[in-house]
């Protein structure tokens, strides 16, 4: 080759770098559950309109990380904790393990549930058996610890699902669970502990335990961990993880079996929060100092929501997907319906968390059928109903005019080549 090619080459190579989109965390580049825009593929199966698809290693039920070449996705592999990256050919660059795995206890559950997360240029994973650890974008070990081994045990009744979030030069984990619950920043760098902060209340059986993802963003002027969970919203220092405010009144009447699934959605400084098992929803004005109960609440409304699919937000308007195929749009500052519908019935339920992609809504159904729903001011129109043969947990990926689709037993690559 000469080097006017070779030049050439590594100029188009650049370009193409520069040009693709990454999805870095669940949720997405921004953690919104938005994908930038494109042209996705909205008519599909397991086998209709597939690039390709490869058997995964083990079962894990989080949702893939792209960065630019790499799709990294965390499994179990031979009873351990794994990781295995694949190229945008479906072949498999590399995979590590990490230690031993324990297992999920859910039909829809695993020792993988929490999503790694990545900067581009370190990968970062968290497992069910309490190990955090960070690779390079090529497989190799920075570090590892073990915040069950350092903590103490897991006391959630079902398997963890927080996924870590980046926070300046530390990565977050919010801890909720039935005895001691914490947030614990760790060092980027070399795994070490920046800060730990107690967040232990006083609830009823099981109310204290959440699944729930922290999210990071900037409220009155300054970077703020948000996290909801035992009742309450929160928002920390993201220097020591101080309590800087506190909105609660989600469980007057202080019931047990309280726990949260879904995290709240995020439209500016309003979080929208779903709770009480699919039977309210809430919005919270984030910001503030000390409790904020009373003045922070802008509306309550009662049998509306998810357990566990995580609501979309955007431009003023909430979707909320309920576990049984019902979306309500409805006004973000005021609660009320814009409208009302639903994706055919079934008798499985929704786990996956939605993902807007320009117009259209992915949602995935635990049995295995993908619908693309598109959406409108005036309501909704179901565009299709794919079947991927097999359950899926994971929210799929719109990235690069092509749809990730993490199942059971497979990642499907979605979209011609």
């Amino acid at each position: 080759m000469t080097k006017e090619l070779l030049s050439a080459g590594v100029a188009i190579s650049l370009s193409l770098s520069a040009q693709a989109d990454n999805w870095p965390q669940w949720r997405g580049p921004d953690a919104t559950s938005i994908a930038k825009p494109g042209d996705y593929p909205t008519s599909f199966s397991n086998e209709k309109n597939v690039a390709w698809k490869v058997k995964l290693p083990g079962v894990g039920s989080s949702t893939p990380v792209v960065w630019e070449d790499k799709i990294i996705v965390t499994s179990g592999v031979s009873g351990e904790d794994g990781v295995t990256a694949y190229s945008w050919k479906g072949d498999q660059l590399w995979q590590k393990t990490l230690g031993e795995e324990r297992a999920g206890k859910h039909k829809n559950g695993s020792g993988s549930n929490p999503s790694p997360i990545t900067d581009g240029k370190n990968l970062f994973v968290y497992y069910k058996s309490g190990t955090v650890a960070s690779l390079t974008l090529d497989g190799v070990v920075n570090w590892k610890i073990n915040l069950q081994e350092k903590y103490g045990e897991d006391t959630l009744w079902w398997d963890l699902g927080t996924s870590p979030v980046f926070c300046g030069e530390n990565i977050v984990i919010a801890v909720m669970q039935e005895d001691e619950s914490y947030v614990v920043a760790l060092s980027q760098k070399d795994g070490s502990v920046a800060w730990k902060t107690d967040r232990t209340y006083e609830v009823q059986k099981e109310t204290a335990q959440s699944y729930t993802t922290p999210l990071v963003r900037e409220i009155d002027g300054k970077e703020t961990i948000v996290i909801w969970g035992a009742d309450r919203l929160t928002g920390h220092d993201p220097k020591t993880g101080e309590t800087w405010w506190t909105c609660e009144g989600f469980n007057p009447e202080d019931k047990a079996m309280w726990r949260v699934i879904a995290s709240p959605a995020f439209d500016g400084d309003i979080a929208v929060i779903p709770y009480g098992r699919t039977k309210f929803t809430a919005a919270v004005k984030m910001g503030g100092s000390g409790d904020i109960t009373k003045t922070a609440r802008l509306w309550e409304r009662k049998n509306l929501g998810a357990d566990c699919p995580t609501p979309v937000a955007r431009d003023g308007k909430t979707y909320i997907l309920s576990d049984r195929g019902q979306i309500n749009c409805i006004d973000t500052k005021t609660g009320k319906d814009i409208w009302e519908d639903a994706i055919p019935r079934s008798k499985s339920n929704y786990y996956s968390s939605p993902i807007l992609a320009g117009d259209v809504l992915y949602c995935a159904r635990e049995d295995g059928m993908l619908a693309a729903v598109k959406i409108s001011d005036s309501g909704m129109e179901v565009l299709s109903e794919n079947e991927m043969g097999e359950r899926v947990a994971a929210a799929p990926v719109p990235i690069n005019g092509k749809l990730l689709v993490r199942g059971v037993g497979h990642l499907f690559c979605i979209g011609a080549e």
